[in-house]
Parts: C-alpha cells; structure tokens; sequence
C-alpha cells in the first residue's frame, strides 16, 4: 500500500513534467524570435528580454531532470523520500533569476554610459513584445494553477519565471514602441532593460528566500496553531502541546504530543493516536505525515 506521500509524488512528478513541456516549446518560440529580431534592429531590450526567455529553458530543464530524483520513493539512505531536491531545485531557479538580472542590469548600465548606434524597430518588433506578454501571461496562470494544485515549490518558483517574463515584456514593449514612434527616444531602450533587471532580481530573491525558508523548517506559527486546536478538539485527546511542524516538498511532515487519561488501556490509546494522525492528515493543511507521542495527562 502505498502512502500519501508516495502518491501525492508520482501524481506532482506527471503534472510537473507535462506542464513543463509545455513552457519549454512556448520558451523556445518566443526566445526564437526575440533574439533573431533584437539582434537585427539592434536592441538591447529586444535581446535581453530574449536572454530572460532563454533561462526560463534553463529553469525548465532543472524541473524535467530534478523531478526524476525529486519523484523517487523512500530508500534506505532516504527514508523520508527526496523531497528536500525540489527544494533545492527551487533556490536554482531563483538564482538564475538574479544571476540574469544582474548581467542584463550591468549591460544596460554600460549602455547608459557608452550608448550603442539608435535602435529603430520596426512594427513586427512591437507585435512579437505583445505576442510575449500575452503568451508568457497566460503560461504563468496554468502553471501557477497547476503548482497550487499538486503543492510544488519548484512549479510555482517556474510559474514565476514565466510571469517576470510576462512583467518584463512590458517595460519592453514600452521602450521599443517608443522607439518606433518616437525615434529620438530611443535611449529608453537601456532603461527599459534596467527596469527588466530590477523585476528580475526582486523575484530570484523571493524564491531564494522561500526555498532558504523551507530548507531551515521554518513553520508559520498560524499554522503550528491550528493544528494544535486540532488535535485539541479529538475525543479522547485531554490536550496536545509541543507540535512541530516543517515542509517537506509538497507538504507537512508533523509530530506532537497529546495527553490522555491515564487510566486508559495501551489499546484505546493507540486508537486515539491513529484518530489523530487521519485527522491531521485528511483536515490539516496538506499534511503528509503525522507522528504522535502518548503521554498520561499531567506528565507532559
């Protein structure tokens, strides 16, 4: 019989590569044609948001190679699974993230400061800018839809790749529209890439953090509280103290201590620990596995 978690995996590891997929051959287009055509007329902007979708496959292809360990059942040296590896594959794409941002800022600086020959696009530029925005738009609801869904750090630090793409389109579209219609204004091309850099280096250092946050078992403390009134309120369970709680890839991983009449049988507290367990696990806030300690009350 297989466990929650084991099934909530394999489930995560097939919606994980499938959408995955799905990004990698909507990346491919769009990076496509922004660098062929960035390159051509010459812009900075152009080219830097088609770096920002090229990472978005370096991103893509760190989920498809990650879910593969990510996804594996326990083992004697993992018995707790692998869990903590979509973990680490989060911080990745984070760091590629401001690692793009900072060499797209450094390009756009020195473009300020040692300006390249005047960008003039054309009206196909501007129409393949609002082909990204819209397409990378629409890549992050479905990937954002589906991370929520199967609860994966990693799918959703994607989705936000997708959608800083999106954000950093429109900067870009911006400088080269007014580059189009207003050719004396074509030093907002750098600028537009410095504003991009910026959005990208707020979010690479979101998903950082978040990723540093759950690697250290950080628990909100709302959610140590509500599951303790959870246990609380189980027939049988006199109190319940001392839950911890940490993430573990899709979910929770928790262990507490209740307290019960001492008078009672080895039999029926066992039963009010299993209780316990399918309660937390079935009500709680996504959680995978519940460990419980037994103590008489007024020991604990």
């Amino acid at each position: 019989m297989h466990t929650k978690q084991e099934v909530q995996s394999a489930e995560s590891a097939k919606t994980i590569k499938r959408v995955t997929w799905g990004g990698t051959a909507v990346n491919i287009a769009l990076s496509a044609m922004k660098l062929i055509c960035g390159a051509l007329i010459g812009s900075q902007t152009m080219i830097a948001d088609g770096i920002h979708s090229l990472s978005d496959l370096i991103s893509d292809a760190a989920l498809l190679i990650g879910v593969q360990f990510w996804s594996a059942p326990p083992d004697e040296d993992h018995p707790y699974g692998h869990a903590r590896i979509e973990t680490i594959v989060t911080a990745f794409v984070g760091l590629i993230l401001a690692a793009v941002a900072a060499i797209l800022g450094y390009r756009a600086v020195m473009s300020l400061i040692t300006p390249p020959p005047p960008v003039h696009p054309g009206a196909v530029s501007v129409a393949i800018m609002l082909i990204s925005v819209v397409s990378k738009e629409l890549l992050y609801q479905w990937t954002k839809r589906n991370a929520r869904k199967i609860h994966s750090s990693a799918l959703h630090a994607n989705a936000w790749h997708h959608r800083s793409d999106a954000l950093s389109s429109i900067p870009a579209l911006i400088a080269i529209a007014l580059a189009y219609f207003y050719p004396d204004l074509a030093f907002i091309d750098p600028i537009g890439a410095i504003v991009v850099a910026c959005m990208l280096l707020v979010v690479g250092a979101t998903i950082v953090l978040k990723a540093f946050s759950e690697l250290t078992d950080t628990c909100p403390q709302s959610t140590i509280e509500q599951l303790t009134q959870m246990a609380r309120q189980i027939h049988g369970v006199k109190t319940a103290h001392a839950l911890r709680a940490r993430q573990f890839g899709t979910g929770l991983i928790v262990d507490l201590h209740i307290e019960v009449d001492p008078e009672m049988t080895v039999r029926n507290a066992h039963d009010i620990c299993e209780h316990v367990q399918e309660c937390l696990i079935k009500e709680g806030p996504n959680v995978l596995e519940v460990i419980v300690h037994v103590e008489p009350l007024g020991e604990g």
